[in-house]
């Protein structure tokens, strides 16, 4: 299955080919500053099945990740990992915007207090147990 998106803007789109590795909503603080957002709520694909044109560019939020958005309207995107393996792309920046559900919420010990979680998912102080 492929799902289309893009930026505000329209200047860059994407399309993230199959299933999603997973969707969580991240809390974490460099999370939060990315987006600008009290979280990310993303679905996590394989970087080989998502294709993107336009122009983007990307900040290096830390040494394993980059914020990648666009140059035009500067909507915020994907988080890629550097590594080359996945890359989250945000929910709401699909086409249908209700393509993805999450199913958990990683780094929750960072979450903003004001945020309530009372959505029946599970929580994790950090990243998922392996």
């Amino acid at each position: 299955m492929t799902r289309e998106g893009g930026c505000f803007c329209g200047a860059v789109r994407f399309k993230a080919e199959g299933e999603p590795v997973n969707v969580r909503i991240c809390h974490c603080r460099n999370c939060q500053k990315a987006m600008g957002s009290p979280f990310f709520a993303r679905a996590l694909f394989d970087q080989r099945n998502l294709t993107v044109s336009g122009d983007t560019a990307r900040y290096p939020s830390s040494e394993a990740l980059d914020r990648v958005f666009c140059k035009v309207c500067g909507t915020r995107l994907f988080s890629r990992r550097t590594n080359g393996t996945v890359v989250g792309v945000a929910l709401a920046a699909f086409d249908d915007r209700n393509a993805f559900a999450p199913t958990e919420h990683i780094w929750v010990s960072e979450k903003i207090a004001w945020v309530r979680l009372d959505d029946g998912l599970p929580q994790y102080q950090e990243t998922v147990p392996q």
